[in-house]
C-alpha cells in the first residue's frame, strides 16, 4: 500500500484535486490517501505557509500532490498576516521552494507531448536544476562593504550601494553532476535521443564554460545520446517552432523556469501541464497552472493539468499501466472537444470536463481521425472541380472514421509542408492526393520525405512498370518519368491500374499516411482497396431524423438539453431548405442510449419525415400508385411536374385541396400560411404551417408541404 499526501493548497488548486482525485478510486490502486495543509491560508493564521504538522505528514509519506500555492509580494505577505504577527519580522518563504531546498528535490521535471493544434507530433521535456543557480537564495538589497571591491560598474559608482541590488547565480560542480546525470538517464529511460543544455556561455563566460565541461563529461558516459548546448533564446525560438527536435532540454533554475512554461504554451496551455519535484528521497507533483485567485471558486479551471500529474504520480510509484489509461483518457478528450474548458476553446466546467475524462478512462473508445489533402494549383484556381475532397469523405466515413480536416494546397514545398504540419496535428490517418506526376510541379513526394525525415529510393519494379505502360500505348519514354518512381524509405508502394503514378502508404510516429495520385479514376479505387483490407470501425451509433415546418434555432436548443448530461452524445444541425436534418451520434455502448433516443423522438414527432434522410416528396414519388387523382392548380403545376406519374382530376374516395393564404410574387417579405384540406375514406383532416416568404423557392416548400400531408393523411404507405 502506498500512502499519498494530498496538499489541495490555495484557489483553482483546491478545486482540481476534488475533479481529478476521484481517478483513483476508479482505477482502484493500493493507495491510501491522506491530506494535509498547505500554502496562504496557512500563512496568514501562523505565519507559516507549511506547518510543522504537514512537514511531519510528508515524512511519512511515499509521495506528495500539491494543488497549487498563492505566492505574494513582500508587503503584501505581511499585510496579510493576522493582526497578532505583523511587525514581527515574519518572513515569507514560498512553500515549493521550502519543500524543494528541505527534501532536496533538485530536478524539476516538466514532460510535455502534442495534445492539440496545428503543428507536428511532439515529446520532450524541460527538466530545470531546483535549488541553485539564480533562485538560490541570494538575491540582496545593498551591496555590503565585503563585496565592494569584487562589484564594479559605472552605474553603481553613480547609485551607491545602498541603491542597487544584486542577485548571485551560483552553480555548484556538485549541483550540476547531479543534474546533468539525472537528465541524461531520463533520456535513456523515455527513450529520448537528444539532451540538450540552454544556456548563455557566449555572455556568461566563465560559468557558463563551468557547466559545460561538467556537461559534456556527463555525456561522455552515455554515447547513446546526442549531447548539444545552444543559447537559451535560440531554444526558445526552435522550441517554439519546431518542438519536435528536442529530447531533454536541461538549463539552470531561472533559464529552465522560463523555457518550462514556454513549452508548456507549446503544449496547449499551463491547463495540461504537469510537474514533478525530483530529489533522493520523497518527491512531489504538481499542475503548473499556479491558484489563478482571480479564477478560483468559478468552477472554470482546466482539470486536466492534474490529471496528468497524477499519471506523473503514479509512474513515479511504479503504476505505469494506469498511468498511461490517464493520459491517453485526457488525451482524447481534448481531442474530441466536446466537453473541454474555456481555454481550449470550449464551455464546460471543470467538474464537467473531469467527469468526461473519468468516463473516457472507464469505457476507453478509440478515435479514428483523418484529414484530407488534395495538393494542385489547378484546384485552387477553379479549374477543376474538387471532387475528391466529397469522395475521399464519404468512404472515409462509411468505414467508420472521423473526418476533422479538408485541405487544398499549391504545388509549392512551403505550403504543402505547411498544409503537412496542419494535418499531423488533427488526424491519425491522412489521405493526400496529387502532385505524383512526373513535372517539376509535382512536389508531393519530396515534400512527405522533407516532412517524414525519410530519404527518397528508387524502386526498379515500379519504373519497369512505369515504361512497360508507357511503351503500351506508344507514348514516349521520358527521364522525368524516372521520379515516378521514387518513394521514401520503408513505404508501401500502391499499384496504379489506370495510369503511372502509383500511390505510397507509410507510418510515421503514429501516424498513417495514404498518398494518391489525383485524376479520381485513379485514386478512388486505390482509396476503396485501401480500406477494404482494414475492419470497419464501429465506435459510434448514429440517428437522424429530417424534419419538416421548423427551422434550426427551434429544435436545436431542445436538443441540446436532452443531451446534456451524457457526454457519450453528440447531436448535429443542418439546414437543407426547406428541412431540417438533425444527426444524434452516441458512442458504443452509451448507458443512456434507449431513454435518450426516445426523449428525442417524442420532441421531434410532429415535424419528422423520414429517418433515412428521404424528403416528403421523395417518399411520395417511390410509393405513389396511378389510381390516387389529385387537383394541382396551387403550385402551378410544380407538385405534378415532381411527380409525373400522377394522374391530375377529383376521386370518390380521396379529395385533397391545398392553398396559399398570400401570394407567390414578389416583394418577398413577411410570412405565407400554408393550407391543406384532406378528405380521405370518410375522415377529414387539415393541416397548415406559417413560412417566411424568402423567395420564389416557396414554391419548392409548398410541393414539399403538400406531400408531407398527404404522408401526414394516409393517402400514401410510406415503406
Amino acid at each position: 500500500m502506498k500512502k499519498l499526501l494530498v496538499l489541495p493548497g490555495d484557489g483553482i488548486g483546491r478545486e482540481v484535486c476534488d475533479a481529478a482525485l476521484p481517478v483513483l478510486k476508479l482505477l482502484n490502486l493500493p493507495i491510501e490517501l491522506q491530506f494535509g495543509e498547505i500554502g496562504w491560508e496557512c500563512w496568514k493564521r501562523d505565519g507559516d505557509p507549511v506547518p510543522e504538522t504537514t512537514w511531519k505528514q510528508i515524512a511519512e509519506s511515499d509521495a506528495v500532490l500539491l494543488g497549487a500555492i498563492t505566492s505574494k509580494g513582500k508587503k503584501e505577505a505581511e499585510a496579510e498576516l493576522a493582526p497578532a504577527l505583523q511587525g514581527k519580522n515574519q518572513k515569507y518563504v514560498s512553500p515549493v521552494i521550502q519543500m524543494r531546498q528541505r527534501l532536496d528535490l533538485f530536478a524539476n521535471v516538466r514532460p510535455v507531448q502534442h495534445m492539440l493544434g496545428n503543428r507536428k507530433p511532439f515529446r520532450c521535456c524541460v527538466i530545470r536544476e531546483n535549488t541553485e543557480g539564480m533562485y538560490s537564495g541570494l538575491d540582496k538589497h545593498g551591496v555590503p562593504i565585503i563585496l565592494e571591491e569584487m562589484l564594479k560598474h559605472p552605474n553603481l559608482e553613480k547609485s551607491g550601494p545602498e541603491n542597487a541590488a544584486f542577485s548571485v547565480r551560483l552553480q555548484t560542480k556538485f549541483g550540476m553532476e547531479r543534474l546533468f546525470r539525472y537528465a541524461f538517464s531520463y533520456a535513456v529511460e523515455h527513450k529520448h535521443a537528444r539532451v540538450t543544455l540552454a544556456d548563455k556561455p557566449n555572455v556568461l563566460r566563465e560559468s557558463g564554460q563551468f557547466i559545460a565541461d561538467i556537461f559534456y563529461a556527463i555525456a561522455a558516459d552515455y554515447p547513446e545520446i546526442e549531447a548539444d548546448i545552444h543559447n537559451v533564446d535560440a531554444v526558445a525560438l526552435w522550441l517554439e517552432r519546431r518542438p519536435q527536435a528536442f529530447g531533454v532540454i536541461v538549463a539552470e533554475n531561472m533559464f529552465g523556469d522560463i523555457l518550462s512554461d514556454l513549452a508548456g504554451g507549446v503544449m496547449g496551455g499551463l491547463g495540461l501541464a504537469p510537474s514533478a519535484n525530483i530529489g533522493n528521497q520523497i518527491c512531489y507533483f504538481e499542475p503548473v497552472h499556479g491558484s489563478a485567485p482571480k479564477m478560483a471558486g468559478k468552477g472554470r479551471a482546466n482539470p486536466a493539468a492534474m490529471f496528468m500529474t497524477i499519471g506523473l504520480t503514479l509512474r513515479h510509484l511504479g503504476f505505469h499501466e494506469p498511468a498511461a489509461r490517464i493520459e491517453e483518457a485526457v488525451k482524447n478528450t481534448i481531442q474530441r472537444g466536446k466537453t473541454v474548458t474555456y481555454d481550449l476553446g470550449g464551455n464546460a466546467g471543470t467538474q464537467e470536463m473531469a467527469q468526461a475524462i473519468l468516463a473516457e478512462i472507464a469505457r476507453p473508445l478509440a478515435i479514428h481521425r483523418a484529414s484530407i489533402l488534395c495538393i494542385g494549383d489547378e484546384l485552387l484556381r477553379g479549374e477543376f472541380i474538387n471532387s475528391n475532397m466529397a469522395e475521399f469523405s464519404k468512404k472515409l466515413h462509411f468505414h467508420g472514421y472521423q473526418v476533422g480536416l479538408q485541405i487544398a494546397c499549391g504545388d509549392q514545398l512551403a505550403a504543402i509542408n505547411n498544409a503537412l504540419g496542419i494535418c499531423f496535428g488533427q488526424s491519425d490517418t491522412l489521405i493526400i492526393s496529387g502532385g505524383l506526376g512526373p513535372t517539376s510541379d509535382d512536389l508531393t513526394r519530396e515534400a512527405i520525405a522533407i516532412a517524414t525525415e525519410r530519404p527518397l529510393e528508387f524502386d526498379s519494379a515500379s519504373w519497369q512498370a512505369i515504361q512497360n505502360r508507357l511503351q503500351n500505348f506508344g507514348l514516349k519514354v521520358h527521364p522525368s518519368n524516372r521520379k515516378q518512381a521514387l518513394f521514401p524509405r520503408d513505404a508501401v508502394i500502391l499499384p496504379n491500374e489506370h495510369g503511372t503514378a502509383s500511390g505510397f502508404s507509410l507510418q510515421w510516429q503514429g501516424k498513417i499516411i495514404h498518398v494518391l495520385p489525383g485524376p479520381p479514376n485513379e485514386c478512388l479505387p486505390m482509396l476503396d482497396a485501401l480500406l477494404a483490407q482494414q475492419p470497419h470501425i464501429q465506435h459510434q451509433k448514429v440517428y437522424q431524423w429530417r424534419l419538416l415546418g421548423v427551422i434550426e434555432s427551434d429544435i436545436a436548443d431542445a436538443v441540446d438539453q436532452l443531451i446534456a448530461q451524457t457526454p457519450e452524445a453528440n447531436a448535429s444541425y443542418l439546414w437543407r431548405y426547406p428541412y431540417v436534418d438533425v444527426r444524434l451520434a452516441l458512442d458504443r455502448d452509451c448507458q443512456q442510449e434507449a431513454v435518450l433516443v426516445e426523449k428525442i423522438e417524442i420532441l421531434l414527432a410532429p415535424h419528422v419525415i423520414s429517418t433515412d434522410g428521404r424528403t416528403a416528396l421523395e417518399i411520395v414519388r417511390e410509393n405513389i400508385t396511378p389510381v390516387l387523382n389529385l387537383r394541382d392548380e396551387m403550385t402551378q403545376g410544380a407538385f405534378a411536374k415532381s411527380l409525373p406519374h400522377l394522374q391530375l382530376s377529383d376521386t370518390k374516395s380521396a379529395t385533397m385541396h391545398a392553398w396559399l393564404v398570400g401570394d407567390t410574387h414578389p416583394p418577398y417579405k413577411g410570412t405565407l400560411e400554408l393550407r391543406c384540406h384532406v378528405h380521405y375514406l370518410g375522415e377529414e383532416r387539415e393541416f397548415s404551417l406559417t413560412i417566411p416568404k424568402r423567395g420564389p423557392e416557396i414554391i419548392n416548400y409548398f410541393c414539399e408541404f403538400i406531400a408531407w400531408a398527404m404522408l401526414r393523411a394516409n393517402l400514401i404507405t410510406h415503406k
